[in-house]
């Protein structure tokens, strides 16, 4: 038997496999409760203060994970700018500057598995 850890839409499952069932129909566990999944780093950990939100948001288009963060609180850009690098099917996707303007704050990390139309940043 080998046990693994699966992770499904944001819930960790244990499984445990078995070896060598040679009828076709293996006998069934009843699945293990879910674990709780880890929670992801609070947005106070990243370089933004919590209130310095600005009124423009910049949101992810797709689902994916944070790959890189480009920009920085308080840093200038301007329009089309890459802010956050996406990871989705492998393929690295700019999340880019809606306008020209300042960084107010970045509301993800590294690593973080976002979902369509999450708030990723914001700026002034």
């Amino acid at each position: 038997m080998k046990n693994y850890t699966i992770t499904v839409n944001g819930n960790v499952y244990d499984v445990v496999v078995e070896e060598g069932a040679s009828t076709g129909a293996a006998p069934v566990k009843a699945p293990a409760a879910p674990k709780a999944a880890p929670k992801a780093p609070a947005a106070a950990a990243t370089p933004a203060a919590a209130g310095a939100a600005g009124g423009v948001k910049i949101e992810a288009g797709a689902a994916g994970k944070v790959f890189k963060i480009e920009g920085k609180v308080g840093q200038a850009v301007k329009r089309g700018d890459a802010v956050i690098i996406l990871e989705a099917m492998k393929m690295e996707i700019p999340v880019v500057a809606p306008q020209d303007g300042t960084i107010a704050s970045i509301n993800v990390g590294v690593g973080d598995p976002v979902e369509a139309g999450a708030l990723l940043a914001t700026m002034n």
